[in-house]
């Protein structure tokens, strides 16, 4: 495996939070497999998905060794709290696809390809829930995308399925009521989720990161997908950096 660049210039590769979280892209085989481990415990162990266990407990595929990865550690114990995985639309061209591609058909976001960073896996440790973490990820988010000259960020959003989809029907009819994307970013799911066969929950429950894009200005691009493997309806999400609004671009490192 090929050693992952350090790609965030120098005033920002690294910061830390006083006395507890610090910023960083993972520059060693050794900080990617940190990285797949807390992923494991995340998406695998956590959520019970024991069609997905593995003997060397890390989560990974073929596209971590072309993506740069953000983590967040805790400053005291060393370890990694957090992480996201991003695609730059430099490396997408050279792999020919991005990841949401094996989900959805991204034709019609062909024009505006090479001003894409895909981003995934978002990841945090159960401990470390508060926000202080997700928003150090952003604000590198936010660097690495001016540094990689994007302006649309890009990638899935799941929904659980454990209530049987119920919760996910409720959450798409309700989203895309205020955040549906424009006819021409619209794109399809290879293997729908039958929303139109369920009754809503009742009560919506909204997951944190989902509702984080949506504050920031994300629109869905369209109706889920159903992803077997990780028992899940998930959306595609396009965001185009000039929808943050003020408050998120102060907490994120953009300008308003």
């Amino acid at each position: 495996m090929q050693q992952q660049p350090q790609l965030l210039h120098a005033q920002a590769d690294l910061r830390a939070t006083p006395g507890k979280l610090v910023l960083s892209m993972a520059s060693t085989p050794e900080e990617l497999r940190e990285v797949q481990r807390l992923r494991y415990k995340v998406f695998i162990e956590t959520m019970g998905l024991s069609a997905l266990a593995r003997a060397d407990r890390l989560d990974c595929d073929e596209f971590d060794e072309h993506c740069d990865h953000l983590i967040v550690r805790d400053a005291n114990s060393l370890e990694v709290v957090g992480t996201y995985r991003l695609l730059s639309a430099a490396r997408a061209h050279k792999l020919g696809r991005m990841y949401s591609e094996g989900e959805f058909d991204l034709s019609r976001l062909n024009v505006i390809r090479s001003r894409i960073v895909e981003a995934g896996r978002a990841c945090i440790h159960p401990d470390y829930r508060g926000g202080s973490v997700i928003m150090l990820l952003w604000s590198g988010l936010a660097e690495y995308m001016r540094r990689e000259r994007c302006d649309f960020l890009a990638g899935c959003a799941s929904i659980s399925l454990a209530d049987g989809g119920h919760n996910a029907v409720a959450v798409y009819r309700q989203l895309i009521q205020r955040h549906l994307a424009p006819s021409e970013y619209r794109v399809t799911p290879h293997l729908p989720f039958p929303y139109t066969k369920l009754d809503p929950a009742q009560n919506v429950q909204v997951p944190a990161l989902l509702k984080g894009y949506m504050r920031s200005g994300a629109w869905i691009c369209g109706e889920p997908a159903w992803d077997p493997d990780f028992e899940s309806a998930d959306l595609f999400l396009l965001m185009p950096l000039a929808n943050l609004d003020a408050r998120y671009a102060r907490h994120y490192g953009v300008a308003a």
